[in-house]
């Protein structure tokens, strides 16, 4: 029988989590990519003005959606979790979030709510660095049990 993983030892709130790895290669790809973009597009003698500005728009686009995937976070605070997304940003209390799961081949966590739903805490993802996405989830679902009221409620 194996013995359960030790519980990792709680940090000073507030923390935040982050894909760190995936957020550096997003941001250096983004930039890069705008970067060569717009030299292409002043080294072209064939280009008028517009096609040039359309080449720079087009490398600004790629950049600020790159920037936009690189946004998910997680952020333990005292008095609870700010879940942010692509696009959205959740608050929630300790006693709100039941259970925080990582399962194998899960893209990232998902909170287990005292509402019943399921919410994607996208700030902690296994893509590039599984170690630390790991280690972030037991962290998480150490503060959950130290903070939250949740265990309780179920």
């Amino acid at each position: 029988m194996s013995a359960p993983a030790p519980l990792p030892e709680l940090p000073v709130l507030p923390v935040t989590f982050r894909p760190t790895r995936t957020r550096v290669v997003l941001l250096t790809v983004g930039a890069a990519l705008f970067v060569v973009l717009v030299v292409v597009a002043l080294l072209l003698p064939a280009l008028t003005a517009g096609e040039r500005s359309v080449f720079m728009i087009t490398g600004l686009f790629f950049f600020l959606v790159l920037l936009l995937l690189s946004r998910p976070k997680v952020v333990a605070a005292p008095d609870g979790v700010t879940v942010v997304n692509l696009t959205t940003t959740r608050r929630l209390a300790w006693a709100e979030v039941l259970r925080v799961n990582l399962r194998p081949g899960d893209p990232w966590v998902h909170l287990d709510l005292a509402d019943g739903t399921s919410l994607p805490a996208m700030g902690i993802q296994p893509g590039i660095a599984k170690a630390q996405a790991i280690g972030d989830a037991r962290t998480l679902r150490a503060l959950t049990e130290a903070y939250g009221t949740g265990q309780d409620a179920a």
